[in-house]
C-alpha cells in the first residue's frame, strides 16, 4: 500500500507502522476513531430515552 511503511525488529515481526497522512489520511481517520472506539468500551451508556429526556429538559451534560 503506497504511503504505508512498516518497522520491523530483529526477527522480522512488524512493530509499528509509519502512515503517509497526505495520502491517508482516511486511513488514519479511521483507525483513530476505531481506538476512540475501543477506549470509550467501557463507559456508562444511556438510553435513546434518557439522552431525548434530557435534551428535552435542556441538561446537554451527562450527570457523572
Amino acid at each position: 500500500m503506497s504511503g504505508v511503511q512498516f518497522m520491523i525488529d530483529d526477527h522480522g515481526r512488524k512493530t509499528a507502522v509509519v502512515i503517509d497522512l497526505r495520502k491517508n489520511r482516511d486511513l488514519w481517520e479511521d483507525f483513530y476513531d476505531r481506538l476512540l472506539v475501543q477506549e470509550r468500551t467501557h463507559e456508562p451508556r444511556e438510553s435513546l430515552a434518557e439522552v431525548k429526556n434530557r435534551l428535552r429538559l435542556g441538561k446537554h451534560h451527562a450527570s457523572v
